[in-house]
């Protein structure tokens, strides 16, 4: 996972009104619950149908590291979807997402101006328009690239040329070398 789709990942996750199940057991009986049987969660985490019932009835409490992290992993995707959605939706409707950034920005502009890449550290509030964009990628599979691209178009369109007020001939605006992301709602 990339580091985009971490950020919007995390921003979205700071919604949820409770916190996930700590216990392995509890986690395990979640994933049972949702994805309806012990074989299809034993697939999806590549351990045995057999372990998943241990697991479920409490006589296995400690998993491996490599296994507790996969387990929280899944569990914090699918956990409380409709705060999930109802977060997303208010961000792209309404609220907008207020990108966090320190990374090595630039762009193409005419000749004479200084448009040499140079690190930053940016705080803007994206408008709801490109909130939208960003989710929308993400929900279609678009890689950590594409969600950058869309980032660095909502900060030209409101950081560099404060929505049409200055910079009209300012072309495309790089974001490279992310050093701090993070996304708010």
């Amino acid at each position: 996972m990339g580091v985009f789709e971490e950020g919007l990942d995390k921003a979205v996750q700071r919604a949820f009104t409770r916190p996930i199940p700590k216990s392995a057991g509890a986690q395990m009986r979640y994933l049972v619950r949702q994805l309806k049987g012990t074989r299809a969660v034993a697939q999806m985490l590549r351990i045995s149908q057999r372990t998943v019932e241990r697991y479920v009835k409490n006589q296995i409490r400690k998993p491996r590291p490599d296994l507790a992290a996969r387990l929280e992993s899944e569990v914090r995707k699918r956990w409380q979807p409709q705060v999930r959605a109802r977060a997303r939706q208010q961000a792209a409707t309404t609220g907008g997402i207020v990108i966090d950034t320190r990374a090595r920005i630039g762009y193409t502009a005419p000749i004479g101006t200084t448009d040499d890449d140079r690190l930053r550290h940016l705080t803007v509030a994206l408008p709801p328009r490109y909130a939208a964009r960003l989710f929308d990628a993400q929900d279609q599979g678009a890689g950590d690239r594409q969600l950058q691209q869309i980032a660095a178009e909502g900060l030209k369109e409101v950081y560099f040329q404060d929505d049409g007020r200055r910079a009209g001939q300012l072309e495309e605006v790089r974001l490279t070398d992310v050093e701090h992301l993070e996304f708010e709602l």
